[in-house]
């Protein structure tokens, strides 16, 4: 298991409000635990070296300003997966350039692991850009909208 399935699986703890997960599988183990502030507790032990502890996903990042514009923040995937700007191909999208958002506006889906996960914004502002194209596959961290 790498850091990325890891981080995966912190993603549906939280999405899931999971507070625990073990997994066994033959010489390896992991056991993630839910800390008071969601700061994940990650044992492993295997024939390998045990993985390292993976670092929660940053939802908001601000950007540099472009050349006499305001700063931009960019929402980010929270996990790898593939993104769905709409709850079906022939619904309209959750978002569009120009509309404002709080910190509950559902933005888009990414499915990763046959699971459909509800991303919202997490931040107030107005949609500047949408940096992902619906059907394709996003990476961790990727920016998926850009903010003003």
């Amino acid at each position: 298991m790498d850091l990325k399935e890891i981080k995966e699986i912190i993603a549906l703890m939280r999405k899931n409000d999971l507070s625990e997960f073990k997994l066994e599988r033959e010489g390896f183990k992991i056991a993630l635990k839910k800390g008071t502030d969601f700061q994940p507790v990650v044992t492993a032990s295997s024939t390998a070296a045990p993985a390292p502890a993976a670092a929660a996903p940053v939802s908001i990042l601000a950007s540099a300003p472009p050349p006499g514009g305001e700063a931009l923040r960019e929402i980010v995937s929270p996990m790898v997966g593939t993104f769905y700007g709409s709850p079906s191909p022939e619904s309209p999208p959750y978002v569009t350039v120009g509309q404002e958002v709080t910190e509950e506006t559902v933005v888009c889906i990414i499915e990763a692991m046959k699971v459909m996960n509800e991303i919202k914004a997490e931040a107030r502002g107005i949609i500047a850009e949408v940096a992902a194209e619906s059907g394709k596959p996003v990476q961790y961290g990727q920016a998926l909208f850009k903010l003003k």
